[in-house]
Formats: C-alpha cells, sequence, structure tokens
C-alpha cells in the first residue's frame, strides 16, 4: 500500500491527509458545524495537489470515533461512500489512539490519556502504552464521567495528556494527578496514517460495508448499509 487518504470529522476538528511517496501532506481547520461542506472540497484540493484521483488511491483511513455523534457520522459517512465508490479497503483509527500517535510522534511520549469532552459532564477516556508491539490500552476506551476517568487512571512514567476533556472539567486538576499537559487537544488525520500502516502490515483493513462508528454511548444507534446483516 503505498498512497494511503485519511480523513476525520469526528470533532470539532475537519483534517485531511494523504501518504503517497513517502510524503505526508495535509489541511486541518476547524469547523464544528460545517464538516458535511468542508470535507469533500479539502479532499479534492489534497489529491489534485498531488495530481492523483481517487483511483489512484491505495486504501483509506479515517476518525471512527468517539467524538461528535454528528460529526462521527459524517466521516463514516464519507468514507463509506469513498470506498464504495473507489472500491478501497478501508482501516477504521480511534480517534483517542490517534492522538496518542501525534503525541509519539512529536514528544516522543509512550504513556498516554486520551480525553475528548463528551459533554454532559463526560469524557471520552482511554489510557495508552506503546512497547514493541505498538499501542496497547491500559484502559479500555469508555464514556464515563470525569470521577470516573480519575479513579482508573494508572500511574505510569512521563504520563501525557492529550485530548479537551482535560480541559473541560476542573475535576482533572483537582485530583492532582501526575501527568504532563500538552497541547494535543483534538486529533488529526495526518497520524492516523502510521496506524493504518501497521493495521494493513497486520492484515487488519476491513471493506466499507464492515464500518461502524463508535459512539461509546449505548443509547446511539447506527443504521447500518441495506447491504450488510
Amino acid at each position: 500500500m503505498t498512497t494511503i487518504l485519511a480523513l476525520d470529522t469526528a470533532t470539532e476538528a475537519c483534517s485531511v491527509a494523504l501518504f503517497h511517496q513517502d510524503k505526508i501532506t495535509h489541511f486541518d481547520e476547524l469547523s464544528p458545524r460545517t464538516h458535511t461542506q468542508r470535507i469533500l472540497p479539502m479532499i479534492e484540493k489534497l489529491l489534485s495537489d498531488a495530481n492523483l484521483t481517487l483511483a489512484e488511491v491505495d486504501l483509506l483511513t479515517f476518525g471512527r470515533g468517539p467524538g461528535s455523534f454528528t460529526g462521527v457520522r459524517v466521516g463514516v459517512g464519507i468514507a463509506q461512500g469513498l470506498a464504495l465508490g473507489a472500491e478501497l479497503p478501508v482501516v477504521a483509527v480511534s480517534n483517542l489512539l490517534a492522538m496518542a500517535e501525534q503525541a509519539f510522534q512529536q514528544r516522543g511520549v509512550e504513556n498516554v490519556v486520551a480525553l475528548i469532552d463528551a459533554r454532559m459532564n463526560e469524557v471520552y477516556f482511554a489510557q495508552f502504552h506503546r512497547g514493541h508491539q505498538g499501542w496497547q490500552a491500559v484502559v479500555a476506551e469508555q464514556v464515563c464521567s470525569p470521577e470516573r476517568a480519575i479513579a482508573q487512571i494508572q500511574p505510569a512514567e512521563n504520563l501525557f495528556v492529550v485530548g479537551t476533556g482535560w480541559a473541560a472539567y476542573p475535576q482533572f486538576a483537582q485530583a492532582e494527578l501526575a501527568v504532563i499537559l500538552s497541547d494535543i487537544t483534538l486529533p488529526s488525520a495526518q497520524f492516523m496514517i502510521p496506524l493504518a500502516q501497521k493495521a494493513v502490515a497486520e492484515g487488519k483493513t476491513q471493506s466499507a460495508f464492515e464500518i461502524e462508528p463508535v459512539y461509546l454511548r449505548n443509547e446511539v444507534t447506527w443504521q447500518k448499509l441495506p447491504h450488510k446483516r
């Protein structure tokens, strides 16, 4: 797989990235209410700048959540449409893990707490450790109260915090946890590419029909494609 297209609309950020000829190019915007208008033009511009068409892409990767319900739905829908139209294999990437990957790429960090503000006094939360085999979940992805997240955070050397969740709730600062706060607040599609490459190497790709969003909140349901049982 030499050419990978990545997209993400799961949070306030809207981002696309392209891996082609061993180089990553990307566009990132803050557009919390205009994802549906912005994402396809951004993809078209990215491909045009690289003198590529969608048919020349080998793999599609995207942020499958967690994040805002609307944003996750938009991302999954666009990914399905593009993958079906171009018959592309797909890798769905956790938005929480994408921020952990960014921390590793930019800071060399191997212990990460990822928190996205889920509103309603809750956060999307996970803790990760990067070892020889790549990222492993120390605490599995979940939606929970800040207090519940604090109770589950495992002490670790140079524990790095990413995402919007920490600043959204004063309970985290009041807990006086031994962590390092970062300026990585939202996921970006460019950091989904290394995760997708690893998934490809492990044979963990999907078809468009297998794509499902990850909301974490049980009361939200997803209408699968008619072809999928």
